[in-house]
C-alpha cells in the first residue's frame, strides 16, 4: 500500500509559501495482528501548526524538516486485524497530511455513529469547538448579562465562541476582516460586528460597539486587538488567551501593547490556555454541543479545499483570511 504524504521541506520565513512543502509517496507495511489500515477522508489545518514550523521549544515539539506533517484527521478503517476497529469504523487521529496510515489503536479514537458529517469532529465537535467552550466556561467564566468581545470571530474557534457567548446570555461584540464575514456573523445574531480593516481606529470602533465596556475578551489575534481590548475592559475583566495569529508570521519580535498598565489599573485577569490540558472535560462539552447542533442553536460553517495536493494552500489560506468557520481538506 502506498500513502501520499505532505512533508515540511523548509522552515518558513514570514508567511509560508508552497515552496516550504513537498509531496512524497511512502510504502506501508502489511498490517499485523492487532493493527488496521486507515484511509484518511478529512484533515484539519490550524494556525497553531505555524508555530510548529519554527525550531524552538514550545508546548509541543516542532515539525522536523523532511518529515510528514501532523494534524487532526478523520478516516475510515479499510483493513483490520483488530476487533476494536473493524472495517468501516470512522476514526479520529493526529495523523493528517497523509492519505493512509497503519495503527495498532494507540492515540486513535473510534467515532460514534452520528448523522452529522464526520468532518465536524475536526471543527465544532473537535479541538476548535472544545477550545471555544473551555475558554468561555473554564478560563473566563463568562456570565449571563456580561459583554464578550471576540477577535477573529469568523474563524474556526471565534465563530463558535461568538455563538456560545450568545447561548450563555452575553452581549457579543465580534471583530472580523471583511464585510462578507461581518454579514455572516450578523445573520447568526451577533450583537455588534466590527470590520477591523475598514473601521478606522479599532479602539474607537470597539468603544462605540461596547460603550459600557468589556467583561471578557477572547483573544485570538493579539497586536492592535489586544491594545484595543485593554482600553475598554471593565474592572476585574478577564482575558482568555487562545492565540495571537497576527504575530505568527512575524520575522522580528512584535512590540507589546503600550497600555499594559491597564492590567493593573483595572485589576484584570489574563490567562493563556492549551485546550489539551482540559480534555478530561470533553464528554461534558460534546454532550452540550451535540444538543446545540441538533437543535440548530449552533451553526457549523466549513471552508473545504479538495484534495491532499491542496493542503498547503488551505493552510496558507488561514493567514490570508480565506476561511469562514473551520478550514478543512477533503482528502477522499
Amino acid at each position: 500500500m502506498k500513502s501520499q504524504v505532505i512533508q515540511l521541506k523548509s522552515r518558513p520565513e514570514g508567511l509560508p509559501t508552497s515552496d516550504n512543502f513537498s509531496q512524497a509517496e511512502q510504502t506501508l507495511a502489511a498490517i499485523k495482528t492487532g493493527e488496521f489500515l486507515v484511509k484518511n477522508q478529512w484533515m484539519s489545518v490550524d494556525p497553531y501548526m505555524r508555530g510548529r514550523m519554527i525550531d524552538r521549544k514550545s508546548y509541543i515539539a516542532p515539525f522536523e524538516i523532511g518529515n510528514t506533517l501532523e494534524g487532526g484527521a478523520i478516516g475510515e478503517v479499510i483493513e483490520s486485524l483488530n476487533p476494536d476497529f473493524p472495517v468501516g469504523s470512522k476514526v479520529s487521529s493526529m495523523l493528517g497530511w497523509r492519505s493512509h496510515f497503519v495503527s495498532d489503536g494507540t492515540e486513535i479514537t473510534r467515532l460514534p455513529e452520528t448523522p452529522l458529517c464526520p468532518s465536524h469532529f475536526l471543527g465544532v465537535l473537535g479541538m476548535p469547538g472544545m477550545t471555544a467552550w473551555t475558554g468561555l466556561n473554564r478560563i473566563a467564566e463568562l456570565k449571563a448579562g456580561e459583554t464578550l468581545f471576540v477577535s477573529a470571530a469568523s474563524g474556526a474557534v471565534g465563530s463558535v465562541v461568538a455563538q456560545i457567548g450568545k447561548l450563555m446570555g452575553a452581549r457579543v461584540v465580534a471583530s472580523v476582516g471583511s464585510d462578507e464575514k461581518a454579514a455572516y456573523l450578523t445573520n447568526l445574531g451577533i450583537d455588534a460586528v466590527i470590520n477591523y480593516k475598514t473601521c478606522g481606529d479599532l479602539s474607537t470602533a470597539l468603544g462605540q460597539a461596547a460603550p459600557e465596556g468589556i467583561d471578557v475578551y477572547f483573544e485570538n489575534v493579539g497586536g492592535e486587538h489586544l491594545t484595543a481590548a485593554l482600553n475598554h475592559m471593565k474592572d476585574h475583566g478577564r482575558i482568555a488567551v487562545c492565540g495571537m495569529i497576527a504575530q505568527y508570521n512575524d520575522t522580528t519580535p512584535t512590540p507589546g501593547p503600550s497600555n499594559l498598565a491597564q492590567i493593573i489599573i483595572k485589576k484584570l485577569k489574563i490567562e493563556g490556555f492549551i485546550v489539551f490540558e482540559h480534555w478530561d472535560h470533553y464528554g461534558e462539552f460534546a454532550a452540550q454541543m451535540g444538543q446545540w447542533l441538533a437543535s440548530g442553536k449552533v451553526q457549523a460553517e466549513q471552508t473545504i479545499y479538495e484534495g491532499l495536493d491542496n493542503a498547503a494552500d488551505a493552510f496558507i489560506g488561514l493567514f490570508e483570511g480565506k476561511n469562514k468557520g473551520k478550514m478543512i481538506v477533503k482528502i477522499a
